[in-house]
């Protein structure tokens, strides 16, 4: 497969210090792209960004670091406004960060269950956000880094910060399909892609052994690339578009999704 210059092109990459992030921020890099790297905390990205340019060889004039906890709406929010005063057209958002829902049931500052908001809610707010400057030009994109483990979830309408029944594992797979359904939101052009099982922080959650992070990588950064034509709500395993589970193309799902994280993120949009 021939791979294309992605010098015009701006990504930013959520999660971007450790893992499938890193590697996507560092091929993203190396084919020309001017990549965003956001981490936790400013002191994360930053740190992300001096290994890329010390271990990789990247060139630094390529890099940005942002910082924003996602366990915080309001640092998601200052985000957005710090990406956009920088840079008012982002030709690609991957939606990369993400964590396992811990043992306990745990609920943000924000009243929502923790995984629900780093994993979706961030990623919904940060996306509506940038909406201005990813559709202010010609094919901008989202791509939501999701999980296999999306066909196994079920999103609580009426709970969904499972307050009333928790597992964490149900947690966390209820919000990479949300992640998954919001792909089809019809105000941005989106996928999702499960990169595989990737020796990360994550890989407990689906084998004992994983491919390399780049290896997942690769997957993500063959969607950014303008030369993959895509089509709004794809679902990719790896390299192979399929079918995604029912209910995330389902229109009706889509639209209670929307009205449901609007509340939840305190949009009024």
């Amino acid at each position: 497969m021939s791979v294309s210059d992605l010098s015009s092109r701006t990504v930013l990459v959520t999660g971007a210090t450790s893992g499938i992030g890193y590697q996507t921020a560092r091929l993203l890099a190396e084919r020309g792209a001017t990549v965003l790297v956001h981490g936790r905390t400013a002191e994360e990205a930053l740190a992300a960004t001096d290994r890329l340019v010390t271990l990789a060889g990247i060139d630094a004039g390529r890099l940005r670091s942002f910082g924003a906890d996602f366990t915080r709406l309001e640092e998601v929010e200052r985000l957005a406004h710090a990406v956009l005063a920088a840079h008012p057209r982002i030709d690609v958002l991957v939606n990369n960060a993400g964590m396992a829902a811990p043992e306990r049931h745990t609920v943000t500052a924000d009243g929502n269950e923790i995984a629900f908001q780093v994993n979706f809610l961030a990623h919904y707010l940060l996306t509506h956000l940038l909406e201005p400057a990813l559709t202010g030009g010609t094919g901008g994109r989202v791509v939501n880094v999701s999980s296999s483990l999306h066909r196994t979830g079920s999103i609580q309408w009426n709970d969904p910060n499972r307050i009333r029944r928790y597992s964490r594992l149900a947690a966390y797979a209820q919000s990479q399909l949300a992640l998954t359904v919001f792909a089809a939101d019809p105000r941005v052009t989106a996928v999702s892609v499960h990169p595989g099982a990737c020796a990360t922080s994550l890989l407990p959650l689906y084998a004992h052994e994983g491919v390399e992070p780049a290896e997942g990588a690769a997957h993500v950064v063959r969607l950014c690339d303008p030369a993959t034509e895509i089509v709004n709500g794809a679902y990719y395993d790896r390299e192979h578009r399929v079918a995604p589970a029912q209910v995330a193309t389902e229109e009706r799902t889509v639209k209670r999704l929307t009205k449901l994280a609007d509340l939840l993120v305190g949009q009024n949009a």
